[in-house]
């Protein structure tokens, strides 16, 4: 199938905009392969404290200096549900490394905070900050320079970013990425979303609502509505860095044991002395980009990838922007329904077909390259296989070739929505990003007045002492990466989510992130330049009019431009302190603006 047209413009126009910084990241990735491979290089001192402490099996084959060595960098706590697995996955990947000819270490852990638990706390306000500290814990690990290959044991929402990152300053290395998988799914999404609304108007108490929850988030693995952990798995598969088929098959299963002892086995095979050598810094290359942000829009995933996916693309040289975004998405379709786009989840994706079919729909639409460099081989096209067990022993097949659940996958032809999830919104507001694909279209288009706040928790006083009435756009900023680290307002979703069921019609405008879960409420994140350093949404007012017109792209402030700066700005409250606050100054300072990534790397 011939590219679509549109696609190949925006893949040719990122490569020439990257021309430069690609070029020099291709150079510092080709000089660290000409350095040599592995621990070979290590003086006998470095190599005697490198493996002081492994077993005599491994000592003996260390001995060896042409035996691959794999670095796992690890990002297991047992307070994420989804990184709790990871607990007994080094013993697993030794084991594989062994049988394969090779060894294994824990070259390193990352943190890996959770935001479901610091939601809506001060402590969110370190959430999108923490994805550069785990990039630059990677490069820490990694930088023990006595390894062939690297395996990254990372899922949720900061993690999988930071790890990509990290990895990519070690481009000359093999990385395979190595998921643990959804838990099983627990109440149904509807009733979640039901008690939470009851909740918000008063009408569930305490109790029921933390029953409910604990229904839905009920034992290990990951979330299973579809936000940023789960879309950070889509993009492994779109981007070739997890083998086929691997982001959603439960853990603690034989068919998830199987897939991580694959994975030690892969990153040995493609290994800097093998004939089959695949550098990270190969694999993520413009056209493997390109089909990580269709693949977004494809399936209607997070827009936190908004910022993540800039910030990754930047660590291979490849400069992307909220245009090709917003180019793309005019001619995605949008494939897929899952919570919150719909009330199936992820467990429910992977059976009506899952990213295999996805994968092949993606190709056969000329949506997506097939020429591109994977772990598993060369072409995408392996990527609409499924893994599967035969006689316990690990194999792939074709995936579905139709949808198994045309209320949740639907092909190419026949989509959900003409367009991707995510769309651009630009005006005299600035720029930012809505997420479409669970907004009605009725209620991708408001004007209303303005409603204004310095802090999501003034939003919700509001809403108990009852000044939430009528129609009205609400604006919180202040919520940018300079101003307090933009933290997700999540919080305000079942809040703003009631008023709608009550008849009103409302939005959110932020400069802040809403979340991987962005819901039925139109909301324009992430918008820049934030208010902090001066942006349009630090002179707005209560009672001024809004449009926001998902639809067209439009989000304007009805005030000519005069007016508007004619006004004093808005004073930010000091940052709070405490929960580690104090420790992020000098990257509240240093971070870039949210289309350039919101990172302190690049």
């Amino acid at each position: 199938m011939a590219m679509h047209e549109a696609v190949a413009a925006v893949t040719a126009r990122i490569r020439e905009r990257s021309r430069d910084r690609r070029a020099d990241y291709l150079a510092r990735v080709d000089e660290a392969k000409s350095s040599g491979a592995g621990r070979a290089k290590l003086s006998c001192a470095n190599w005697a404290h490198a493996f002081a402490a492994a077993p005599g099996e491994d000592k003996r084959r260390i001995m060896d200096p042409a035996a691959p060595n794999i670095g796992i960098v690890t990002a297991y706590n047992d307070m994420l549900s989804a990184h709790q697995p990871y607990e007994h996955f080094p013993e697993l990947i030794r084991a594989a490394a062994r049988a394969a000819g090779a060894t294994a270490q824990v070259a390193g852990g990352v943190p890996a905070m959770c935001d479901g638990v610091t939601q809506g706390r001060p402590g969110m306000e370190l959430s999108l900050f923490s994805r550069d500290v785990i990039a630059m814990a990677t490069g820490v690990a990694l930088t023990h320079d006595a390894f062939d290959g690297a395996l990254c044991l990372g899922i949720c929402d900061k993690i999988v970013p930071g790890l990509v990152i990290g990895s990519l300053a070690f481009g000359h290395l093999p990385v395979v990425f190595v998921p643990a998988g959804p838990m099983t799914s627990g109440i149904s999404n509807a009733e979640k979303a039901r008690v939470r609304t009851l909740y918000a108007d008063g009408k569930a108490t305490r109790d029921e609502l933390l029953a409910s929850e604990m229904a839905s988030y009920h034992g290990p693995g990951t979330c299973t509505f579809y936000g940023t952990a789960n879309s950070n798995q889509m993009l492994m598969e779109m981007m070739g860095l997890h083998l086929p088929g691997a982001a959603f098959v439960n853990p603690g299963t034989p068919l998830r044991e199987a897939l991580t002892a694959a994975a030690t086995h892969r990153v040995v095979e493609i290994g800097p002395r093998s004939q089959s050598y695949t550098p990270m810094g190969r694999v993520v290359d413009e056209k493997a980009v390109v089909n990580g942000m269709v693949g977004l829009l494809a399936t209607g995933g997070s827009t936190n990838h908004t910022l993540h996916l800039v910030a990754m693309a930047r660590a291979a040289g490849i400069e992307i922007t909220w245009d090709d975004f917003g180019d793309l998405s005019a001619v995605t379709p949008l494939l897929a329904r899952v919570y919150p786009n719909g009330q199936a989840d992820v467990n429910h994706f992977h059976a009506a077909g899952g990213m295999a079919f996805v994968v092949r729909e993606l190709l056969d639409a000329g949506l997506a390259h097939e020429d591109v460099l994977t772990v598993a081989g060369p072409g995408l096209r392996r990527y609409q296989q499924e893994p599967y067990l035969e006689d316990g022993r690990l194999a792939w097949r074709e995936g579905a070739a139709e949808s198994l659940d045309l209320n949740i996958l639907r092909p190419a032809n026949d989509p959900f929505d003409k367009e991707g999830g995510i769309r651009l919104l630009a005006g005299n507001m600035g720029r930012g990003v809505i997420k479409t694909s669970a907004v009605k279209p009725e209620q991708r288009a408001l004007e209303a007045p303005a409603k204004v706040f310095d802090d999501q928790d003034d939003l919700l006083a509001a809403f108990k002492a009852g000044d939430l009435t009528g129609d009205f756009i609400a604006v919180v900023r202040f919520q940018g990466p300079k101003a307090n680290g933009m933290p997700e307002l999540h919080n305000l979703s079942p809040t703003l989510g009631l008023l709608m069921d009550r008849g009103q019609k409302v939005a959110l405008v932020t400069d802040g992130r809403m979340s991987g879960a962005s819901g039925k409420v139109p909301a324009a994140l992430h918008m820049t330049p934030e208010a902090i350093e001066g942006g349009p949404l630090a002179y707005v007012r209560d009672g001024d009019l809004i449009r926001l017109d998902a639809e067209a792209g439009v989000l304007e402030i009805k005030l000519a431009p005069a007016a508007l700066k004619a006004r004093d700005p808005a004073v930010k409250r000091p940052v709070g302190h405490g929960l580690g606050r104090e420790l992020f100054g000098h990257m509240r300072a240093a971070v870039s603006g949210a289309e350039a990534g919101a990172s302190v790397l690049f």
